[in-house]
Formats: C-alpha cells, structure tokens, sequence
C-alpha cells in the first residue's frame, strides 16, 4: 500500500493521540471523517498500523529502575532464551541485534535486589552487560515520511 502525504498527516495525528477522533483527524488533515475511517482501516489491513497502545509509567507503577541489558549467547543458548525471553514480566522490549551480542533488552524493575535476580536468571543463557536508564531524551518517538 501506497502511504501518500494525507496517510502520513494522519498517521501522524494518531501517533500524537491515539484516541483523536476521526472527525477531528479529518479537520486537521482537511477530509471527512467517514473518509478518514476509511484510511485508517486501509492501513489497519495493510498492517501499516499493527495497534494502539496505553504508554504505562514504570515509575508510577513502583518500577525504580529501567535498565538496558545486553546478553551474548552461551553456544547453543540463543534459540531456547529466545523462547524463554517471552516469558519475563520484567521485559517491555527486546531486540535480536548484529555484534558482539546477540540482543538487547529494556527492563524495569522494582529495585537492585530485583534486578540483581533478573541477571541471575540470565547468565544461565550468556553474559551479561547491564546499563541503567538515568533519563528519556526522546520519548515515544513517531515515524515520519523519509525524504
């Protein structure tokens, strides 16, 4: 599916509101709102838009601490973490990258007690490399047309 520049204006409306009606999507971008239904469930179908999401606050909710941690595979390792990573409450993201390691995860966590028990479950898989998130420099980003 084509993402022409209207697509793009309300993509990125829903990207700052998520539950922006579709009438006031429609006057910001200058269409109907029966019209902007209708474009937003084209790219729903197109799996352009995958889902709306709540952006919880780890800190309001009694996580201390976020935390990157990074984890290079013991040989053999890397298929069953994949499997097990899924089930670790402590996870909101987790990347399979290029280099040394073999992925990245963003964590939270109630304290240092929990996270020094959430490494150690990990160094069953592979070593570890744990840095602490001290601040968001750019929060919930939104993807915009490349030029």
């Amino acid at each position: 599916m084509n993402i022409d520049n209207l697509n793009w204006k309300i993509l990125k409306c829903l990207q700052e509101n998520a539950r922006m009606s579709n009438a006031e999507i429609g006057r910001r971008v200058g269409i109907s709102s029966p019209a902007v239904s209708e474009r937003i469930k084209k790219m729903e179908d197109a799996e352009i838009i995958q889902g709306y999401t709540t952006f919880v606050s780890p800190f309001e909710a009694g996580y201390q601490l976020k935390a990157l941690i990074t984890l290079r595979a013991f040989m053999g390792m890397l298929k069953p973490f994949l499997v097990k990573v899924k089930t670790y409450d402590e996870v909101v993201n987790c990347y399979r990258i290029t280099g040394n390691e073999n992925i990245v995860m963003e964590v939270v966590l109630k304290n240092q007690k929990h996270l020094e028990a959430f490494i150690d479950q990990l160094i069953t898989y592979g070593e570890t490399k744990t840095q602490i998130v001290l601040s968001h420099v750019i929060k919930y980003s939104e993807i915009k047309p490349v030029k």
